[in-house]
């Protein structure tokens, strides 16, 4: 492990035309577990995997679902389709919420096409007999899925990530509160941090870049650093900035059109963004739009919860976790951890059975141990599905640290084996 480096990580705003997506597309995960709650259809059942497209005044959302009976009607020949109604619905809840009243993307009158299909039967084959084979059901896919924890911020995530998620956040708040000039922001921003790390811990911030979207066409880069400062200083908190730091405050001068007016949007295109901010391993898989069978998303969330635990409990300062799938099987094919020479008194290989002995890593497992079949995440669609706190709505139960006396008693057992 190096001692002294520089690191960086970017975070975007949910107004980033890819965010946008990532959220219609959460929005309607969201909705498909709200509907099968409210008309008592098992959301065991549920399936969905959707994409969103966005751009100017455009939004088309596609994909495959296995729909409660609310979400559907019947076409003029008398067979069931998609209902595209609650779709658009909550696509334009979305739009609203983030912010975009704006003539080139706006709620109310950008125009939404619902091209979702029913599930492939060869797809669901592979999540349903697996489940008549085994009493659980198989991975949606195959794959491989990497959590990540560590000690460099209070909620064990790297510190550039941690920090470019915490300015965008802030501004967000600022800029949606509606007081003084910050109002005058847009929602499109994206951040940017560099961090000098000192024997292995984080030291100071060596370079800030801030590009914000910004309303008031007069405003130029001198003016747009005069309303985001304070902010950023505030997101920062404790951790020092460099007295040589270098400020990069849209350094292009005006950003007035923003958005998908100013540049198309998809789903899944920020997956380093979602995750640790580079400082970690990625499996490739996104998380928005899809339902919990698909390990893309609750074995990462897994992944994340464990390595989180393992860090928590002491038995590390670093913890990478691997876990790995094929489509139609339950169990993961391999779980791997690497403790970067942090561990206390303790092997991988301990950790490992620890691992095994104290969480089903199985979807089924991991979907009833998390307890995610919940219409929770809408709200992970923009800001990192990990480092937020766990809600009592069930959101975010990956970042609990419920599992920390377990793992201690399982290593010890081994220990004593």
């Amino acid at each position: 492990m190096r001692a002294n480096y520089l690191f960086t990580s970017e975070s975007v705003a949910e107004g980033h035309p890819d965010k946008v997506c990532d959220r219609i597309s959460d929005e309607i995960v969201d909705l498909v577990y709200r509907e099968a709650a409210k008309t008592g259809v098992n959301p065991w059942g549920v399936r969905i995997a959707c994409e969103t497209l966005a751009t100017t005044n455009r939004v088309v959302i596609a994909g495959e679902v296995r729909l409660p009976p609310s979400l559907m009607k019947k076409d003029k020949d008398g067979n069931d389709v998609i209902n595209p109604s609650k779709f658009k619905a909550a696509a334009r809840r979305a739009i609203k919420d983030i912010g975009y009243e704006q003539d080139g993307f706006h709620w109310k009158t950008a125009k939404i096409d619902v091209l979702l299909h029913s599930q492939s039967a060869d797809i669901a084959q592979g999540v349903d007999n697996a489940a008549d084979q085994q009493g659980d059901e198989g991975a949606g896919d195959q794959g491989i899925m990497f959590g990540y924890a560590c000690k460099e911020t209070p909620d064990l995530m790297p510190a550039p990530i941690y920090y470019s998620h915490k300015i965008l956040q802030l501004l967000a708040a600022a800029r949606k509160k509606g007081d003084g000039e910050v109002a005058k922001l847009g929602p499109d921003a994206k951040s940017q941090v560099t961090v000098r790390y000192v024997n292995g811990k984080p030291a100071e911030v060596t370079s800030i870049v801030l590009s914000t979207q910004h309303l008031d066409e007069s405003w130029d880069s001198k003016k747009v650093r005069a309303v985001v400062e304070p902010y950023i200083r505030e997101a920062l908190g404790d951790l020092p900035i460099a007295s040589d730091c270098k400020w990069y405050i849209n350094p292009t001068g005006k950003f007035v059109i923003g958005g998908p007016d100013g540049d198309a949007g998809l789903t899944g295109r920020k997956i380093i963004v979602d995750t640790y901010g580079g400082a970690a391993p990625h499996g490739g898989g996104a998380f928005s739009g899809k339902d919990t069978t698909k390990v893309d998303r609750s074995a990462a969330y897994a992944a994340r919860y464990l390595a989180k635990n393992v860090v928590a409990a002491g038995l590390s300062d670093r913890c990478t976790i691997q876990l790995s799938y094929a489509i139609g099987v339950a169990q993961p094919l391999s779980i791997y951890v690497d403790l970067h020479g942090t561990g206390k008194g303790v092997t991988e290989d301990q950790v490992e059975a620890a691992i095994r002995k104290n969480m089903d890593l199985s979807p089924t497992g991991i979907r009833r141990h998390l307890d995610l079949n919940k219409p929770i995440y809408a709200k992970t669609s923009a800001y990192g599905h990990f480092g937020r706190k766990a809600g009592r709505d069930g959101s975010f139960s990956w970042e609990r640290t419920d599992l920390v006396k377990a793992l201690k008693e399982a290593v010890k057992v081994k220990e004593a084996a």
